[in-house]
């Protein structure tokens, strides 16, 4: 890529000013992209979250906010780690994603909506649904915090960058 190209890229064309097609070409490219990884991302995380576990035990539902966070925060740390970081990395992708196909969904609030209805949506299905898997509010308090950390740290600089402001 040329510095030109980059330039214009991070630059918004003047009000009534043309954005030269190259740009425009390039952000439909970074479109289709982020579409096709949104794709991939929602077999894969529904493959993930909506299978069903056959366990010993049956799983227990979670409707009291932060019951399982100390749960967990009890248990070895690998365990802590692994449930805790897992279902804050599950939406992760979403928070870099959704803003580079919408730019309306720019914003810690409106991603952290979305995300959140998702997640509820995911957990419910979860719960009424899948054997051995039951609806915890905390994995929906855990999923929104990482959209919206990715959201933060990587996604809202990459829709300005990739997309224009």
């Amino acid at each position: 890529m040329t510095s030109r190209v980059l330039v214009e890229m991070w630059q918004p064309a003047a009000p009534g000013e043309r954005v030269p097609w190259y740009v425009v070409a390039l952000r439909a490219v970074v479109v289709l992209i982020a579409l096709g990884l949104l794709g991939v991302f929602f077999y894969f995380a529904f493959r993930l979250t909506l299978t069903p576990v056959h366990d010993n035990g049956q799983a227990g539902g979670n409707t009291d906010p932060g019951r399982s966070l100390r749960f967990y925060l009890d248990r070895p740390t690998k365990e802590a780690f692994l449930q805790l970081g897992g279902n804050l990395a599950l939406l992760a992708p979403l928070g870099v994603l959704l803003p580079l196909v919408w730019t309306t969904l720019r914003g810690p609030v409106r991603l952290a909506l979305l995300t959140g209805v998702l997640s509820l949506a995911i957990e419910t299905v979860q719960g009424l649904l899948v054997m051995g898997r039951a609806f915890d509010v905390d994995d929906v308090i855990l999923n929104v915090a990482g959209a919206v950390l990715a959201y933060l740290f990587l996604g809202r600089r990459l829709s300005r960058t990739l997309r224009g402001t």
